[in-house]
């Protein structure tokens, strides 16, 4: 008895969506059962339908891949999430390996290729386009890096602001203790949340306190509140 995979796919580019819809409905053991325009439909889908696999692209509104892919994860963890994007860089490889994904492909790929994939992640092998695999086999064979700071694409002041705004400053109050605008405060939010690859304030101050930012900021502010 054949087992059938079911999949939700989750695009926000309609002509993405329907070239996947022909590629997945030409296999006979796959069956496509759900579909999502954005991050958050990709998230309440999965939900309902519990599918064996997401086709996860990256780059969508309402909510990020990476941030999705998080939440499915946590809140269903037997739905294996495979990324598809046009993105290669490390930065989007490891984040999104960091927030659960069992694979990860480059939009490109042919149709075999993702057929097979969409199979292996649903048996629970990790799947990665072959470019991929040789960078990651040399990532994680090298040595490991001397100690960084967390979030290392931050500039020192991005930096410095995702601190204070993890100890729950407001911009009024960071700007006041940076002598900078609040305006000018707001601006680098703004690229401090592209940069981490999420769509909200609270999101990025829970990344922050993850990683241990907030504590001197908050230290400080107790003491002067004190």
């Amino acid at each position: 008895m054949t087992t059938t995979t079911t999949v939700v796919l989750a695009d926000d580019h309609p002509l993405v969506r329907q070239g996947l819809r022909a590629v997945l409905a030409g296999a006979p053991d796959i069956d496509l059962v759900g579909e999502a325009a954005d991050g958050a439909g990709a998230v309440s889908e999965t939900l309902r339908l519990r599918p064996d696999v997401v086709l996860m692209d990256l780059d969508m509104p309402e909510l990020h891949g990476i941030e999705a892919t998080r939440k499915i994860t946590t809140a269903c963890p037997e739905s294996a999430v495979l990324v598809l994007t046009m993105f290669e860089d490390d930065e989007s490889v490891f984040a999104a390996i960091s927030a659960g994904a069992i694979g990860y492909l480059l939009k490109g790929s042919d149709g075999t290729d993702i057929l097979s994939a969409v199979r292996a992640a649903a048996s629970g092998q990790a799947v990665f386009g072959p470019a991929l695999a040789t960078r990651l086999r040399s990532w994680f064979g090298a040595p490991p890096p001397a100690s960084k700071p967390p979030f290392p694409e931050l500039t020192p002041r991005e930096h410095d602001i995702l601190d204070h705004l993890a100890a729950g400053l407001t911009n009024a109050e960071i700007g006041e203790r940076l002598h900078l605008s609040a305006k000018t405060i707001a601006n680098n939010v703004s690229v401090i949340l592209n940069k981490l690859h999420v769509t909200q304030r609270a999101q990025a101050i829970v990344r922050a306190r993850e990683a241990g930012l907030g504590q001197a900021s908050s230290t400080g502010l107790d003491a002067a509140e004190g």
